[in-house]
């Protein structure tokens, strides 16, 4: 087996979320000769973008997609001691963050682990989060986007008012907002001044793509 063919054994097993093979597959890939960027970036990353695309056009479903990532953490195993932070990370940080008020959190994880698996430094605040520490985020990680969630209506203000202290504190030209959820539509996200809506886990990832 040749390189390309090993690698192409790591995507599918991602495609296929086979967790029980990736490693496997990761490993004999590299003892064909695959560089560990390449295993990365044409094997692990390229599966989860076709996994996001099948779960986009509604022939995988969630469940698919949250064990895909999972998947990609046991694939990433091998890896860890061969690549550089820069070879994980290498298309700069991303803070996602659901706004204060609200708690939930599933999409924004899915949003996260996309864009991990996309080459994206992410740094997940959680749910429940102020203003003040979105804007502490984005300054400790230089962040050009900013990812912002809400499921709840009532916390549309909440949303506001993390853009408005963007602003306020002069991080607004240096970043990208994009908003997702629920209850968020691309008139909210016009409306509120944002650069961009994911209407699921994969927009998402295609926005952060187009404004890197």
């Amino acid at each position: 087996m040749n390189e390309r063919e090993a690698i192409q054994g790591v995507l599918e097993a991602v495609v296929n979320v086979d967790i029980d093979g990736v490693a496997e597959q990761v490993r004999a890939a590299l003892k064909a000769g695959a560089d560990p960027s390449a295993v990365l970036n044409e094997g692990l990353s390229a599966g989860m973008r076709i996994v996001g695309e099948r779960f986009q056009s509604g022939e995988y479903f969630l469940t698919e997609l949250v064990l895909a990532g999972e998947v990609l953490k046991a694939g990433l195993v091998p890896l860890e001691t061969l690549l550089t932070k820069t070879d994980i990370q290498g298309k700069g940080a991303v803070v996602l963050a659901t706004v204060k008020g609200d708690i939930h959190d599933l999409g924004k994880n899915l949003v996260g682990m996309m864009l991990s698996s996309a080459g994206f430094e992410v740094i997940d605040l959680g749910s429940d989060v102020s203003s003040q520490r979105i804007v502490e985020a984005v300054r400790k990680h230089q962040a050009k986007i900013v990812g912002l969630s809400l499921l709840l209506t009532p916390m549309v203000g909440s949303l506001r008012s993390a853009v408005e202290e963007l602003t306020r504190v002069g991080l607004r030209q240096q970043v990208r907002i994009i908003i997702g959820g629920a209850c968020t539509t691309p008139g909210l996200a016009k409306e509120l001044g944002c650069d961009g809506h994911g209407e699921d886990a994969m927009a998402a990832v295609y926005l952060c793509e187009k404004f890197i």
